[in-house]
């Protein structure tokens, strides 16, 4: 009997030992994170006199004063209200040029698609740091290549370091990144429809046009809501970007976005607290977002399938 309990649950244990060094990656690599910036979220530094000598500081329990504090920061309201401006640039740009790429290299008779391909996902490839580095240098009046163009044919050179064009400078950046891996997404969504749909179209006397507008696009919805919520993420936790351009301009604060002032309040004015707390806002608020977007998504995707 023993000897068969053992040869029953075998089998049955191995999926738990295949999953158990994921496991343990996940516990120890994401979840105690969170868990311990929970915590320090909780906490505070009571000072005691004038904060000198031993046993002058001492960590205590804050409760939810530092979400408060947070919540009430006008720096992290404002950092939040950039991003949006930031987002409402980026994302209708880059899914609009990779789905026009996507349906470009997918036409047929096309010439040199792979090579194509390659050139577009080329920039995604490269850091976000060393991306934002080199495209700062071409932004900079005195070294920029660019600008040298612009004197040499007597035409303005426009100052994208500074005020509204700011926006447009760190946009560029992420489009110029982001758009080769929406891309890819997009044009593996459309090689996966059937060929029948395209015989049958243009049977039915579609052109490319007609052919993409109503049957690629439409087939393709799930990936371009795919794209779309991956790019919402991505602009919510926005950093590298306006942290690498910072030093090349004085237009920019060193709390623009959210993640900048909690990167601020951890590291430069040492307040770790505070920071946690307004890192675990931000994780509520980009996992509220998520988690209605999805809904909404997924509501709607089975109305349509009922119909």
């Amino acid at each position: 009997m023993t000897t068969a309990r053992r040869k029953a649950y075998g089998p049955r244990r191995a999926p738990y030992a295949f999953l158990l060094p994921a496991g343990a990656l996940f516990v120890l690599f994401f979840a105690l994170p969170i868990g311990y910036a929970i915590y320090l979220s909780l906490r505070k530094v009571e000072v005691k006199g004038l904060g000198l000598g031993k046993g002058s500081r001492s960590e205590t329990w804050a409760g939810l004063s530092n979400y408060s504090a947070a919540f009430h920061d006008s720096e992290l309201l404002h950092g939040a209200l950039r991003v949006l401006g930031y987002g409402l640039i980026v994302i209708p740009v880059m899914l609009g040029l990779a789905l026009v790429f996507a349906l470009m290299l997918d036409a047929e008779r096309v010439r040199g698609a792979s090579f194509s391909r390659l050139v577009i996902f080329l920039p995604y490839a490269i850091p976000g740091v060393v991306a934002a580095t080199l495209w700062g240098f071409l932004y900079l009046p005195d070294v920029s290549p660019l600008h040298w163009a612009l004197r040499e044919l007597g035409l303005p050179e426009p100052d994208l370091l500074d005020g509204g064009p700011l926006y447009l400078a760190l946009s560029n950046i992420a489009v110029w990144g982001g758009t080769g891996f929406n891309m890819i997404v997009i044009y593996t969504a459309l090689r996966a429809i059937p060929a029948e749909v395209y015989e049958a179209a243009r049977l039915d006397g579609c052109s490319q046009l007609q052919t993409a507008l109503r049957i690629k696009i439409p087939m393709v919805a799930p990936s371009l809501v795919l794209t779309f919520f991956f790019s919402v993420i991505a602009t919510l936790q926005v950093f590298n970007e306006p942290m690498t351009i910072k030093p090349l301009t004085n237009a920019m604060s060193t709390t623009w976005s959210p993640l900048m002032k909690v990167y601020s309040d951890a590291f430069v004015n040492g307040d770790i607290y505070s920071a946690a707390a307004s890192a675990v806002l931000i994780a509520l608020v980009t996992l509220v977002l998520s988690f209605t977007f999805l809904k909404t998504v997924g509501s709607r995707t089975n109305r349509e399938d009922a119909r």
